[in-house]
């Protein structure tokens, strides 16, 4: 107990579940590993996407890929239908990497175990779709201030879209592989 009656609660045991007779330093160790096996793939996901949508010209390259290939398979294919399948990829990368992300953070929101016998957790999943919305509305952001880029509430809605995505597959296939 501290001056004024107020109950002080070491650090270690705050970040850590008790064990009897773990050092500190085992107990900062434990914590690192956690750390770096789910957090860290989401701060990577994170740079991933930040760079991505730091790109001025992002629009452009990936009509430079896609265009080519669409006109190289479709010959006479018009050129407004090439523009409107460009942007048709480019959203559904949205959707993949939002979905990405939303498992990412529903991983390190349940840190899974070999053989989980837990059951789904909608809980979960809700906080991991928190997470996705919380990004996507942050990259939106960065895209504002981004020359040649515009922030866009629609772009918000379609991430977030892949994030719930995402994770009713994952429930989905859970559900299918009887693990939940």
């Amino acid at each position: 107990m501290g001056g004024g009656g107020a109950i002080q609660i070491p650090a270690a045991s705050v970040f850590c579940l008790p064990r009897p007779r773990e050092p500190g330093l085992l107990c900062a160790v434990s914590n690192l590993r956690a750390f770096v096996k789910y957090w860290l793939p989401i701060v990577l996901w994170f740079a991933l996407i930040f760079v991505a949508s730091s790109d001025q010209d992002s629009a452009q390259r990936s009509s430079r890929i896609i265009g080519p290939l669409l006109r190289w398979l479709f010959h006479e294919m018009p050129e407004d239908t090439v523009g409107a399948l460009v942007l048709f990829v480019r959203k559904c990368a949205h959707l993949t990497v939002f979905g990405i992300l939303a498992l990412l953070f529903w991983r390190a929101f349940r840190k899974p175990v070999k053989h989980d016998a837990r059951p789904w957790s909608w809980r979960e999943a809700r906080h991991a779709l928190i997470g996705v919305v919380i990004y996507a509305i942050t990259d939106e952001v960065h895209q504002a201030f981004t020359p040649n880029r515009q922030g866009s509430s629609v772009d918000v809605l379609i991430d977030t879209v892949g994030g719930a995505a995402g994770l009713l597959a994952l429930w989905a296939y859970g559900r299918r592989q009887r693990k939940w």
